[in-house]
């Protein structure tokens, strides 16, 4: 990559980051610190509460990254920064569960995730874009294993509201980084009409949203779960849960990047898909089985971080090689709509689980997304070689 990509690399990575390390912080502690909020909350609410977020990221992600397209990327994602900073500070000075909903809200409708990625496509040529791309996810990676271990940590020092106002500080910072160290977007022919038919009638994009959609959604309900199972199986509060989240993420990682280039270099990408996903429902499915015994908890939890940290890093690849060049904005804006869904309703969902059948019955929910996500993913095709269409683009 040359220098002008380098740096739409590292300013857009940051972007991301900024943006959502502070959201990532909150899922392994709110469960708990919502539960004793005045006002008797439900764990329906809690659920609520969580995915409220994603439900309107979901409402967004496309129309903003369609306006994106007429308007231009970095005005949109200015915008969408700073009302994503205003939804981060009315939850972080609110202690009533309506008003701390309605903060996730209003950082849900900074829906930018679709323009940021659709700016990165602009900016860097067809043959790096999957290799930035593959950066940028792996910085997504880092701030998600950052964000697991420091949760519980901060919440310790400063609280959620704490954790909260936090986000909104960092969220501002990343203003600069678009306006001044970002590359300037390239002119561009905007259509007179917009369409998202072609994305939507492409089999194999929908079975990679349906997909992101099910991952998401499995991932909000183990963290309505997994922080209660910790307390109650390892005797831990929450300020102390990154003792486990620490060395149990940081051993997942391990054999991903291995597994990755493994499966890139034989053309294996398509089985070890399918593969991950049935250990991604293994692996809950012992969880709720085993959740009273700590061994159980942690090792089952481990193989579910081992299939999460593979999925999350190989399907935006997959998808941006799948998708036609002149469709990729629209077809990243339906896979981050699918995406934020997916935790959108996996947290309600989960929340109301939680009410009726506990732990168990939570862990078991998030087992059979998986399944109902193998029965599609079964018929979806071998991707391109990442090199493939390199090798047909100009320079």
């Amino acid at each position: 990559m040359n220098s002008l990509e380098w740096r739409a690399v590292i300013g857009l990575g940051a972007v991301y980051a900024l943006r959502m390390i502070g959201m990532f912080m909150v899922m392994p502690v709110f469960a708990l610190y919502a539960k004793d909020l005045p006002g008797n909350v439900t764990a329906w609410q809690i659920g609520l509460a969580m995915g409220a977020y994603g439900l309107m990221q979901a409402c967004l992600q496309v129309p903003v990254g369609m306006a994106s397209d007429r308007w231009g990327r970095k005005p949109l994602i200015v915008l969408g920064m700073l009302v994503f900073a205003a939804g981060s500070f009315i939850a972080g000075h609110s202690q009533d569960i309506h008003w701390i909903t309605a903060g996730r809200i209003i950082q849900g409708a900074g829906a930018v995730s679709s323009a940021v990625a659709a700016l990165l496509a602009d900016v860097t040529r067809e043959q790096v874009r999957t290799v930035a791309m593959a950066i940028v996810g792996v910085g997504m990676g880092v701030s998600f294993i950052l964000a697991m271990v420091l949760g519980p940590v901060v919440s310790g020092w400063i609280g959620v509201d704490g954790i909260f106002t936090l986000t909104g500080m960092l969220a501002l910072l990343s203003v600069p980084l678009v306006l001044w160290y970002v590359p300037a977007e390239p002119p561009r022919h905007v259509p007179t009409i917009l369409s998202l038919r072609p994305v939507l009638l492409d089999g194999q994009l929908l079975r990679m949203d349906g997909g992101i959609l099910l991952l998401h959604a499995c991932m909000t309900a183990v963290f309505v779960a997994a922080p209660f199972a910790l307390e109650q199986t390892l005797g831990l509060p929450g300020e102390q849960h990154w003792k486990v989240y620490l060395p149990m993420l940081l051993l997942s990682i391990l054999p991903v990047f291995p597994l990755v280039r493994w499966a890139e270099a034989r053309g294996q990408a398509r089985p070890v898909l399918l593969g991950s996903i049935g250990l991604l429902s293994v692996s809950l499915a012992l969880a709720g089985l085993l959740h009273g015994s700590s061994l159980g908890l942690v090792g089952a939890l481990l193989l579910y971080f081992i299939a999460f940290n593979y999925l999350e890093g190989s399907l935006p690849s997959m998808i941006s090689r799948m998708a036609p060049p002149e469709q990729k904005g629209a077809a990243l804006g339906v896979y981050s709509t699918a995406q934020v869904l997916g935790g959108g309703l996996g947290g309600p969902l989960a929340g109301l689980v939680l009410g009726l059948w506990g732990v168990s019955g939570v862990l078991c929910l998030a087992a059979a997304l998986p399944l109902l996500w193998l029965t599609f993913a079964v018929k979806l095709a071998p991707p391109p070689l990442a090199a493939s269409r390199s090798l047909n683009s100009s320079t």
